[in-house]
């Protein structure tokens, strides 16, 4: 992955999994390249998130310490959903198709499917964040059920099945920092 050519292959991968495409899905092979790329869409995720809330923090005078506390808890929130709904998926996938695919195969798929969330920044339009926020979970809720469908081989209604198992959780713990962020601010 070195310079244009990372560059190239990341534009066009985020535009691949915004797009729903279930040919990438299914084509894209497990490689150190795709694996890179899909950890970097990961981590751009994570840090769109944390610059949307550290805008809102700031709006609204967070003390210093509070503030780097939850954007770290917010970045790691982000990080550590991923791995968690990787996992949760893995292990249903292993129970419907035992030896199919790998945890590690699954990363990359579901690590292109975070594209969406890319947008996170977004949230910190006024008026408007809720809800763009809301836009976001549900447009990678779709495409990781595109990417299970296709990294698993099974049917659509198997993947949505799979997938939203550990989506209202991660949702849950979303809303759990969001809620500490904001106790944070007011007792410090």
């Amino acid at each position: 992955m070195k310079g244009e050519d990372s560059i190239a292959g990341l534009g066009a991968t985020i535009w691949n999994a915004l797009s729903l495409n279930g040919n990438f899905y299914e084509k894209t092979p497990y490689t150190r390249r795709t694996k890179r790329i899909a950890l970097t869409i990961v981590i751009l995720a994570a840090l769109s998130r944390v610059l949307g809330s550290a805008v809102i923090l700031l709006i609204n005078r967070t003390e210093l310490s509070v503030l780097f506390l939850g954007l770290w808890i917010e970045g790691l929130a982000v990080a550590g959903g991923y791995y968690f709904w990787t996992f949760t998926i893995f292990k249903i996938g292993q129970w419907l198709k035992p030896g199919h695919v790998t945890y590690r195969e699954l990363l990359v798929p579901i690590g292109f499917a975070y594209a969406p969330q890319v947008l996170n920044f977004l949230t910190l339009i006024p008026l408007l964040g809720e809800g763009i926020e809301r836009i976001l979970a549900v447009w990678s809720l779709l495409a990781v059920i595109v990417a299970v469908r296709q990294g698993l081989d099974i049917k659509t209604r198997w993947a949505v099945v799979i997938c939203f198992v550990g989506w209202p959780l991660i949702q849950i713990a979303i809303g759990f920092v969001e809620v500490f962020e904001q106790l944070l601010s007011r007792w410090l």
